[in-house]
């Protein structure tokens, strides 16, 4: 079986490496010319003909991570590449998978169909903001959960009488499974929103009196969820509050939020490059999760075994 290839996208370089590291090859050679006025062209500088390739790149905002993955996947279909898989540790759009009212897009259907016309023959991602999204997509989708990375991390803390949160109604099947595996309870936040990351109310379905709490979702973007379902936590009588999140966006006032509030900690990977580090802000790396799930795509072996949710 011939050897696969690893290459990168330039917003993923740091999280690329150490990939290739655990899988125990080196990045494939790839360079990037630019255009005065913006414009860029991703280059493959070694034949990749007959090959497996995995592209790693997250496609947060903005919209230029996006685009050079599309243009690697388009350069490698068109070097003749075997098999082109696009390895997304976040799934950008992600958000916008439905529509929530009339006029608007459904963006991550969107990207899929430019993922798969772009040549994408398979698709390996972690913790989608919708297990839906897999639909949208006519390739191989290996959906993998970031739990395989916190379960043991919070196990390791030995908490006394642990609860697991969600911060809001969408994110509780989620807790509810983080629960199970922890033999936990669950409390779930409910919350109204003015508009996207603006929340005007918010209250607490369950009873976390006494309790070391910790909040689990998706993604932490202005983290104005979290730290404001932390705030109520600790007024409600919770001894502690912790979150984990697997895609650290930290937009905005994030990291300011997340300085002042109750938070004890918050849990990321580093499936998106983190602009600044804070003291609160604990990061534990996704790059053996994804290599072993790439080796054992590359070997027709199962993956059952990385899906503990």
């Amino acid at each position: 079986m011939p050897t696969p290839k690893i290459f990168a996208c330039k917003q993923s370089q740091s999280l690329a490496k150490d990939i290739a590291n655990a899988y125990g090859l080196p990045l494939g050679n790839i360079i990037t010319s630019t255009y005065s006025d913006g414009e860029f062209q991703p280059s493959f500088e070694e034949s990749v003909r007959g090959c497996r390739l995995f592209l790693i790149g997250s496609t947060h905002p903005s919209s230029d991570n996006l685009m050079e993955l599309l243009l690697m996947c388009d350069a490698a279909k068109r070097a003749s590449a075997r098999h082109i898989t696009a390895v997304i540790p976040y799934f950008g759009w992600a958000r916008q998978d439905r529509k929530d009212k009339p006029r608007v897009p459904i963006a991550a259907k969107l990207i899929a169909k430019m993922l798969e016309t772009a040549g994408a023959t398979r698709i390996i991602t972690m913790d989608l903001h919708a297990d839906q999204i897999q639909g949208f997509f006519e390739k191989p989708v290996d959906h993998l959960y970031a739990s395989t990375i916190f379960l043991p991390y919070l196990k390791s803390l030995q908490l006394d009488n642990l609860t697991i949160a969600s911060p809001d109604m969408g994110g509780s099947k989620r807790a509810y499974a983080y629960s199970k595996a922890l033999s936990s309870d669950v409390v779930i936040c409910y919350k109204q929103r003015e508009k996207a990351n603006v929340i005007s109310h918010m209250e607490l379905i369950g009873d976390v009196k006494g309790k070391n709490v910790v909040l689990v979702d998706d993604m932490v973007d202005t983290a104005g969820t979290l730290t404001k379902a932390a705030d109520l936590m600790i007024e409600r009588g919770a001894l502690s509050v912790r979150a984990i999140c697997t895609h650290p966006i930290m937009s905005g006032s994030a990291f300011e939020r997340l300085e002042n509030s109750k938070l004890q900690e918050l849990i990321v990977t580093d499936s998106i490059p983190i602009g600044q580090e804070s003291p609160k802000l604990k990061v534990l790396t996704c790059a053996t999760l994804f290599a072993d799930v790439m080796k054992s795509v590359h070997e027709n072996e199962s993956i059952s075994s990385k899906f503990l949710m």
